[in-house]
């Protein structure tokens, strides 16, 4: 302990002092944290190991006691770290976990959300390591969920471990949701939260399972894409027929199907289907310009993905088409002989698979209606059409302004160096508009990990840089309360 002397103190002396002080301060925080995330670092990866190596595959029926397993893994990583009320909480599908520390009086409450479940390691046979047996190399953890959603999920959970040992509490209260059906589209989630949202209840929603923009450079997105998933069937005769005896004089499944698809863009780009931009804002001069600020290189954008050219919505950027823009696209179509060689038939049928990327306030249900729509009304003579939705989300915008977010940028700045950018998301994370509607309150997307980590791919991969980092990022802005 410092203590005071009565002295009169030279210019010098003075100053000295200070930068005492502000060194103790800096122990006490953030410089503190860095030495225990080192300490600390390889029995930390070793429990990341174990929780990677559980093949918590939600989409596959032969992995549902391997879900089960992540959960329970989850589970009794929150009641180690002195989490309290931890339960595994049944649903139709794959289940929640929940856990909560509440004992700092007149302080925020922060709910953490994450996911457990992977997604399918196919094609096994592109990886360079087993999926799920998590190997290090060059810096690098490799295993399926090692950025997607487990790895960054961990840093919570040390976080909170590190900052509970060294203080003996914690800053703020804390509670967990963690689920095991996100790459599924948390079917169950979102009716688990709307029936308690008293138990949920919190100030801020933190949600670590987006990308920074590059390697250094943070990000916190404010901005997620709606999404609807549909599939057209187009059907003709009641068999496929031969092309010799019936070709010219009956309807083609898949000329009605191709025809079909391109009648739902304009030339320029444009969504052809009426009122399909219903709900759709004009961008602000701020919005347009955040994503302005998002660093883009055409040249090497068209050379990494071995393009002559891009192709999109005139009159707006790459960044704003793939973020602040609605999309139609299709994903697939199928139809016809697709064995080897050749095989002379007129196909009886033909399916084609959509998606759409939503914003604003577009409303999937009615997006979905206005499609069937635009296909009735172009169907080709012959042509029997039917659709079939299997996703929805709606779209989400949060403030880059508000003061939940800009503390996670002082954080980020605090670590890194670097203030991070505010991109808009092309992709969607559904259960992000459910907290933020249903809890009135501000979503975190706090992510750590890099766009090249092969997330849904072979040999995805974490970076340990942001392991360590982003164990330190989220003390630092836990402690800033």
């Amino acid at each position: 302990m410092i203590k005071e002397r009565n002295v009169q103190r030279a210019p010098f002396c003075e100053k000295l002092r200070v930068l005492i002080i502000i060194g103790l301060m800096k122990i006490e925080g953030g410089y503190i944290v860095k030495e225990k995330v080192q300490l600390h670092k390889d029995a930390f990866l070793q429990e990341l190991e174990e929780f990677l190596k559980i093949p918590s595959v939600s989409a596959v029926e032969a992995h549902k006691d391997d879900v089960r397993k992540g959960a329970e893994w989850v589970a009794k990583s929150l009641e180690n770290i002195g989490m309290e009320h931890v339960e595994i909480i049944e649903t139709d599908g794959h289940p929640i976990v929940y856990g909560d520390w509440l004992h700092a009086e007149g302080r925020p409450t922060v709910l953490i959300y994450g996911h457990y479940d992977v997604q399918p390691p196919e094609p096994i046979e592109l990886w360079e390591t087993p999926p799920f047996e998590p190997v290090i190399l060059d810096g690098k953890i490799f295993a399926r969920g090692a950025t997607d959603d487990k790895g960054q999920l961990f840093l919570h959970i040390k976080a909170l471990e590190l900052l509970k040992k060294e203080h003996g509490t914690l800053p703020v209260n804390v509670k967990f949701c963690i689920e095991g059906e996100e790459e599924i589209a948390s079917p169950n989630l979102g009716p688990f939260i709307e029936s308690n949202a008293d138990k949920l209840t919190a100030d801020a929603v933190l949600v670590s399972d987006t990308s920074f923009i590059e390697k250094g450079q943070p990000a916190i997105c404010t901005s997620l894409r709606g999404a609807l998933a549909m599939e057209v069937q187009v059907k003709t005769a009641n068999s496929d027929l031969h092309s010799g005896a019936y070709g010219g004089a009956v309807p083609n499944a898949v000329h009605a199907l191709v025809r079909l698809l391109d009648s739902l863009h304009q030339t320029d780009g444009k969504i052809a289907v009426e009122d399909f931009y219903e709900g759709v804002p004009e961008p602000t001069e701020q919005l347009r310009k955040e994503v302005a600020e998002i660093p883009f290189d055409e040249e090497e954008m068209k050379r990494e993905l071995g393009l002559d050219a891009l192709f999109g919505e005139s009159g707006f950027t790459f960044h704003e088409q793939t973020g602040i823009r609605p999309t139609l696209e299709i994903n697939g179509v199928s139809g016809g002989y697709q064995g080897e060689g050749i095989k002379t038939v007129i196909p009886k049928e033909a399916s084609g698979k959509i998606s759409c990327r939503l914003v604003g306030d577009q409303d999937p249900q009615r997006v979905y209606e206005l499609i069937g729509k635009h296909l009735k009304k172009h169907k080709p003579t012959g042509a029997k059409v039917t659709t079939k939705q299997f996703i929805q989300a709606k779209p989400v915008v949060l403030d880059s302004q508000d003061p939940m977010i800009q503390r996670a940028a002082d954080a980020y700045e605090k670590i890194y160096g670097v203030r991070p950018l505010f991109p808009k998301e092309g992709g969607s994370i559904p259960i992000v508009e459910v907290f933020a509607r249903v809890l009135e309150a501000p979503v975190v997307l706090m992510g750590f990990g890099l766009p090249t980590e092969n997330l849904h791919a072979p040999n995805e991969h974490f970076h340990l840089d942001n392991f360590e980092k982003g164990i330190e990022t989220i003390c630092e802005y836990l402690q800033s309360f």
